[in-house]
């Protein structure tokens, strides 16, 4: 494997993008590949078989692409197939989890929400890390039915995207929460809109900077970070339509190539 060779990243459809902003805040030069599978978006609601399909479906395009490691950027297919695919294939993989543990050191309250969607919170990888740290939380388990089918729209103000936030967050801010673990890489296009819901105490946990850390960290360990200070190719491509991702990274429009491909 080459220093040169892309960081293969995959979701469930746009919302690992999130995940991809903060790896390539922290790896500014490194190539990456982005798959964003909103064919089959969201995984949340699929058997824990399908997921591994799905995500070895992924797995193998990214490798025929090139990909010198792998970010599961997606809670739902990292809670049910990391282990799966870290079995099968010799390729580092990284895996984003809710950040349960900093919001149950931290809490104050003794009260955290998580919201995530019903595949990771009923998988049993969520299960070990909840009973690892919530010892004397309270732990306030939401799932976020119907909002990746919002975001993966360029849904993130409208009426019905409000209406569901206030809906799922209300036995959050009933229990006094502090802290609110987002367990969907999509969850955090989702964050300017819950800080006006949510009381002004409330600190928003995601994964995004851990993952991105992880990232650098394994590429260091195995030594094939990208050294060359010359412009990164930045590929996305998406199973569905364009706009989407293109609208939630337009700040990046200049330097990246969204395109529609089969997988």
């Amino acid at each position: 494997m080459k220093k040169n060779n892309p960081i293969g990243i995959f979701d469930s459809g746009v919302g690992g993008s999130s995940i991809w902003q903060e790896i390539h805040k922290l790896l500014p030069f490194e190539n990456t590949i982005y798959l964003a599978d909103s064919k089959n978006a969201p995984y949340g609601n699929k058997s824990s078989e399908e997921i591994t399909t799905l995500s070895i479906k992924n797995t193998e395009k990214l490798l025929d692409l090139g990909a010198k490691i792998i970010v599961v950027a997606c809670n739902t297919a990292t809670t049910n197939a990391i282990t799966n695919l870290r079995e099968n294939y010799d390729i580092p993989f990284i895996g984003i989890e809710p950040a349960i543990k900093p919001a149950a050191l931290l809490t104050n309250s003794k009260s955290i929400g998580i919201l995530a969607t019903k595949g990771t919170l009923s998988s049993a990888l969520f299960s070990k890390i909840t009973q690892e740290f919530k010892k004397d939380t309270n732990v306030v388990e939401i799932i976020g039915e119907g909002l990746v089918p919002l975001i993966e729209a360029g849904n993130l103000n409208g009426p019905e995207m409000i209406s569901l936030l206030k809906k799922h967050t209300k036995a959050m801010i009933a229990a006094n929460v502090d802290y609110v673990v987002l367990g969907c890489s999509h969850y955090p296009y989702l964050i300017p809109q819950l800080k006006k819901i949510l009381p002004e105490n409330v600190t928003i946990i995601d994964s995004g900077e851990a993952v991105a850390r992880q990232t650098k960290t394994v590429l260091q360990s195995v030594n094939l970070l990208r050294e060359e200070n010359t412009q990164p190719k930045l590929q996305f491509f998406t199973n569905a339509q364009t706009d989407t991702l293109r609208f939630l990274l337009k700040s990046y429009s200049e330097k990246i190539s969204v395109e529609k491909m089969e997988f």
